[in-house]
């Protein structure tokens, strides 16, 4: 049969895996003296002046936004895509801004930046271990792991909170990505105590569910080629039928409480393909669970070897990307 000539890249293990090639997870070590006390920069412009600010002010620094996305968090992404090193995402809740994400490299975030070395974060700026966040609902801390301060460690800027997502493969940092207060404590994206009441986000209902994780799949799309384009790699072509393929192995990881390549019932990335009738040369599968979102998703598998050869891998040309609540499916495909 002529499928078995189909050349099937399959790639194996979960995401929590850690391959021995990936750096080393320690901290930089910092350069404080007494002498010369590291001192917290002060921003005068750029991105991090966004968050608090109306929409009409992010309209006049930014224009109109190439979509508007849906976000399971209260906030409204207004997506920005036209060009990958311009790549931005801005959080609206409430009309004023409250988030913002970028992995774009002339997309001034000072005194930070897209390319920038961990060791130079160090130098310039406090990173502290735990970081304290106080609302009217409470007071919130949230402590770091050493893993968490090399891949993904946050700084308080004025008011903006500053998470920075560390590409351990280069020790460099990958993408930006800005929050108030409130909405890095309903993200939660590190161990958190707290005295007070937690705010979380208003549940979502089915309709509102299948509109945020629309939103997911696409961003996933976005920030892949985006990083594709970093490295010198053409940019993937969605491809639909292939994205109902991943959606349809997201939800049956979901419903079926496993995480695996190979699914129970419908076997792996081979037969799923080949049972929508989607005739492929080359295909490669990224799966994740429980990340907060699709900018997690992402740098989690950027730091995954097995998995950031897929992602990066030249030969794939299309791309379909399913999100079935916190479970991401990549699949990549190389048509006939």
């Amino acid at each position: 049969m002529k499928w078995f000539l189909f050349i099937l890249l399959f790639i194996i293990g979960f995401y929590y895996f850690v391959p021995s090639a990936t750096p080393p997870l320690s901290p930089p070590q910092k350069s404080e003296t007494k002498d010369h006390p590291i001192k917290e920069p002060k921003v005068v412009n750029g991105l991090l002046t966004i968050i608090g600010k109306t929409e009409e002010d992010v309209k006049k620094q930014f224009g109109q936004p190439t979509r508007i996305d849906d976000s399971a968090y209260g906030y409204k992404w207004w997506i920005y895509n036209k060009h990958a090193n311009t790549y931005l995402q801005i959080g609206i809740r409430a009309g004023r801004a409250v988030t913002a994400f970028t992995c774009g490299e002339q997309v001034n975030v000072k005194p930070f930046r897209i390319g920038q070395p961990l060791q130079e974060v160090f130098n310039k700026v406090p990173i502290p271990s735990n970081v304290d966040v106080s609302l009217r609902t409470g007071t919130y801390r949230f402590e770091l792991s050493e893993q968490d301060l090399a891949s993904q460690p946050i700084v308080k800027v004025s008011n903006v909170y500053v998470q920075l997502y560390i590409d351990r493969f280069t020790g460099k940092v990958s993408s930006i990505r800005l929050m108030n207060g409130e909405t890095l404590v309903k993200l939660r994206p590190y161990e958190l105590v707290y005295r007070g009441t937690l705010p979380s986000a208003s549940p979502l209902s089915p309709e509102e569910r299948k509109k945020v994780e629309m939103a997911n799949a696409y961003q996933i799309f976005d920030i892949t080629n985006v990083i594709r384009q970093r490295y010198g790699v053409k940019p993937l072509h969605w491809h639909e039928k292939t994205a109902q393929v991943a959606y349809e192995h997201s939800k049956d990881m979901k419903e079926n409480r496993y995480f695996s390549h190979e699914s129970p019932t419908r076997g792996d990335l081979k037969d799923r393909l080949l049972s929508a009738g989607i005739k492929f040369q080359m295909a490669g599968e990224n799966i994740a669970a429980q990340h907060i979102d699709a900018i997690a998703a992402v740098e989690g598998w950027l730091n995954s070897k097995s998995h950031r050869e897929t992602l990066l891998n030249g030969q794939f040309t299309h791309l379909g990307v399913g999100v079935a609540d916190k479970y991401y499916t990549q699949n990549f495909l190389k048509p006939w």
